[in-house]
């Protein structure tokens, strides 16, 4: 399947017929997660290839976080050079309700040919039967499952789980299921529990999944945002501000989170990505004084240090799409700043 378009149904997208040489078996579509004392315990990182993740907020392998944006702040194109930057040994795209102009373009021009070459990617897409749409989310998960069985690193990439949730939704109301929170049957909540357990570390390899969601307005009332949000190990808020800005990725490091941070970085990394946020946090804090010009220079030496610096953080935060860079070359560009003027 490396290298393969195909459907929910397992019909192949990409013009080439699935060969039946190398069939060991089958795995189940609906699967229970794996016992909590079946997983082995997390203990390093996974290198994303960006330079804000891999620095600030730093994943482990097997841990399941989520991309939360409003529609074009570059949630899709975040996930492509996530995909192809990836130290994962295999990658499982699920493309979840696109529209059919954007499956192409996500293959040709984001994903392109190195990252499909060690990437399978399942599609349903917005015109296909809601039936179909939810089994894409489960037939990738099943094929990471596999790998992950076999004692492999695999990167889970689900765009989007928010069409995931509202096909689900269109299921439970024509069965009959009363609608509950903005139309969302209770059954969802059920649901989605039961498919994000499914990944994470297993005996021998992981499942590292990034799930983006889509927000309407900052997401304090998305039921779907909200619940998914509490399931998750880390969750990667993106700016429109910031997209506004032309800053990509338009990852908003202060407001974002990884949970298994602290449990997978050296202390030296550890210190300078808090320095790192520290020094943001503080110029968020006096950006209004500056754009006034009422900000004076030597009240507060971490206010200094942090419009001394802003410049250089925002250079190591931008990253031009389809460009990666190591964890360690990321670690050293970091040490570089903090240590700036020291």
């Amino acid at each position: 399947l490396l290298g393969r378009v195909i459907s929910a149904l397992g019909e192949p997208l990409d013009g080439e017929p699935l060969s039946p040489d190398g069939i060991v078996g089958s795995y189940p579509v609906n699967a229970y997660p794996p016992s909590p004392l079946e997983r082995s315990l997390i203990s390093e990182p996974i290198q994303l290839g960006i330079r804000a993740l891999d620095g600030l907020l730093t994943c482990a392998r097997g841990q399941r976080v989520g991309i939360f944006g409003e529609p074009g702040v570059g949630k899709s194109i975040l996930l492509s050079d996530i995909v192809s930057g990836t130290d994962a040994d295999v990658a499982v795209v699920a493309l979840v309700g696109e529209r059919g102009r954007e499956v192409r373009e996500f293959l040709e021009h984001q994903l392109g040919p190195e990252g499909r070459q060690r990437a399978i990617v399942v599609v349903a897409t917005s015109d296909r039967p809601a039936i179909e749409r939810v089994k894409a989310a489960y037939v990738a998960t099943s094929i990471a499952e596999y790998f992950r069985d076999q004692g492999k690193h695999v990167l889970l990439a689900m765009d989007n789980i928010t069409r995931f949730a509202r096909a689900q939704r269109e299921i439970g109301l024509a069965s009959g299921e009363p609608p509950t929170r903005r139309g969302f049957p209770s059954s969802l909540f059920a649901v989605l529990p039961r498919l994000l357990e499914r990944s994470g570390p297993g005996r021998v390899g992981s499942i590292t999944s990034l799930y983006s969601v889509l927000l309407e307005g900052d997401g304090t009332l998305d039921p779907v945002a909200e619940e998914i949000q509490a399931l998750l190990d880390g969750h990667v808020f993106l700016s429109n501000e910031l997209a506004q800005r032309n800053h990509f990725p338009a990852i908003d490091v202060l407001r974002s989170r990884s949970r298994l941070m602290d449990a997978v970085v050296p202390p030296v990394h550890r210190a300078d990505a808090s320095r790192l946020r520290e020094l943001l946090a503080r110029y968020a804090d006096i950006e209004l004084l500056l754009r006034v010009g009422e900000y004076e220079k030597g009240g507060d030496a971490v206010a200094d240090e942090a419009v001394a610096k802003i410049d250089a953080i925002n250079a190591f935060l931008r990253q031009a799409s389809a460009t990666h860079e190591s964890i360690e070359k990321t670690r050293q560009r970091m040490r570089e700043i903090a240590d700036e003027g020291a």
